[in-house]
């Protein structure tokens, strides 16, 4: 991301310089974002999406802290249910902007998904050479030997 000097000098608000550089530092975004693609919930429900995906320990501050910055950045929007018996509750939604976003954190992932996988099949290889994937590839015969 560029810092707050940079955004500067290049005249780009902040919510529209949104780029991901380096390891994602914060996954719940693109989760977050993912679950309010289809449907707008509020806070709690996407709390319990996040358990479901398999985040294990949320802070539930951080969670509406997250949701209160992406809405500052305009990447989500929210307003107050008032139909239900009980306290008013937000109900977010995504923004055309958040689905950009979202997007842009797809690819990234994909990236990294990539490199992961690169990873794992030299790490595989190295440890078990005899059971590799790229070592029965090339003991198959191929088609044309056929």
């Amino acid at each position: 991301m560029l810092s707050d000097n940079q955004k500067e000098k290049n005249g780009t608000p902040n919510n529209l310089e949104k780029t991901i550089s380096g390891a994602p530092k914060n996954f719940m975004i693109p989760f977050l974002l993912l679950c309010l693609r289809n449907w707008n919930l509020h806070g709690y429900k996407l709390i319990q999406q996040l358990m479901n995906f398999g985040f294990t320990s949320i802070d539930q501050g951080n969670v509406y802290r997250t949701l209160r910055q992406l809405e500052k950045d305009n990447l989500i929007k929210s307003e107050w249910d008032t139909s239900s018996d009980g306290p008013a509750r937000r109900i977010y939604s995504i923004t055309e902007a958040g689905e950009q976003y979202l997007n842009m954190w797809a690819s990234s992932l994909e990236q990294y998904q990539n490199l992961l996988n690169s990873f794992f099949t030299m790490y595989t290889d190295m440890l078990f050479p005899f059971s590799s994937s790229s070592r029965k590839q090339k003991d198959e015969p191929s088609k044309d030997n056929k």
